[in-house]
């Protein structure tokens, strides 16, 4: 190893003291990312709402800000939470398999570890691998989730609405093509989720690491802190995880046979709009990265501070 490796380490020889390798510690994990996932959802939607419109729609939208003009004017206030059912009903648990699966992760990089010291911190590799892992299950989830919640979500611009709602949407999916026709854009959602996910993780425990006062720990950080860490990691997140998810949104919102696979996705948008298509709706996510992730830390570190004074 190097002289700047050996810095890199002892400055990222972090963050992460050993879990506890119990039951209890997972629970506790799986519950605060459901709480967590509610605030994202809450405070995110909107957003989250004009980037889709925003990748699926040519032509239609000038900008941003033309685009929650035009959604507001055509259907309310209201109209900005279109498509909220599916996530509020399926980000809660896909939240908390995630936090579970990185609290997971980081107990497998222990358990790989050849030495024996307990108190030896996670290093920023194996933060990594745990936060790359935590996509993993959580795929299985998010992948038909938002292939509902995309096709809610394109509807209001024009015509009749196809879709009744998020079970009417599964119901005529299955109906077309099956389960495969609900879990289209799965292969995309883990191209997303698996390194955005490593950034995520990674980003918020440096950044915790760096705001906690000499003699401090970082599960004691301040209010504001942990807003800021949280807004960070989110920020961290998706900018690298745009023009996977420009893929996914146009592969679940497509209608069937216009593309092949994830590959013939990538083609077409290049040949039909340039490379610079791959990042349509960057605006509106890293509008919501903040926000909605420090809300979704914010959920998780309360609820897991009052879960560990209740038990």
């Amino acid at each position: 190893m190097s002289v700047i490796e050996q810095k890199v380490e002892q400055k990222v020889d972090l963050v992460v003291s050993k879990p506890k390798n119990d039951t209890v510690s997972s629970i506790k994990s799986f519950l605060s990312g459901g709480f967590g996932g509610m605030a994202a959802v809450l405070v995110g939607q909107p957003f989250d709402l004009v980037k889709v419109r925003l990748q699926t729609s040519e032509g239609v939208y000038k900008s941003t800000a033309d685009c929650f003009k035009q959604i507001i004017k055509n259907d309310g206030i209201l109209g900005l939470y279109r498509g909220m059912a599916a996530p509020l009903a399926s980000i809660t648990p896909i939240f908390a398999v995630s936090f579970f699966s990185y609290d997971l992760g980081k107990k497998m990089c222990y358990a790989a570890r050849t030495d024996t010291d307990p108190s030896k911190p996670l290093s920023l590799a194996e933060i990594t691998l745990a936060g790359a892992f935590s996509a993993v299950p959580t795929t299985l989830f998010m992948a038909p989730s938002e292939r509902v919640k995309v096709l809610m979500q394109i509807q209001g611009q024009g015509g009749e609405p196809k879709y009744k709602g998020p079970l009417d949407v599964v119901r005529q999916l299955y109906k077309e093509g099956g389960v495969r026709s609900i879990f289209r854009g799965t292969g995309a959602t883990l191209l997303r989720d698996s390194p955005g996910s490593a950034a995520y993780f990674i980003a918020y425990e440096l950044i915790k690491k760096k705001l906690t006062p000499a003699g401090a720990r970082p599960e004691d950080l301040s209010f504001g802190a942990v807003l800021f860490a949280g807004g960070m990691a989110g920020v961290a997140m998706w900018t690298i995880a745009i023009p996977p998810d420009v893929l996914k949104s146009r592969l679940q919102s497509a209608p069937a046979g216009t593309y092949t696979g994830l590959v013939d996705c990538l083609k077409k948008t290049v040949k039909a709009d340039g490379p610079s298509a791959l990042f349509k709706g960057l605006g509106p996510a890293m509008l919501r990265a903040f926000p909605a992730n420090a809300a979704t830390f914010l959920g998780v570190e309360y609820s897991m501070k009052a879960m560990n004074m209740l038990f």
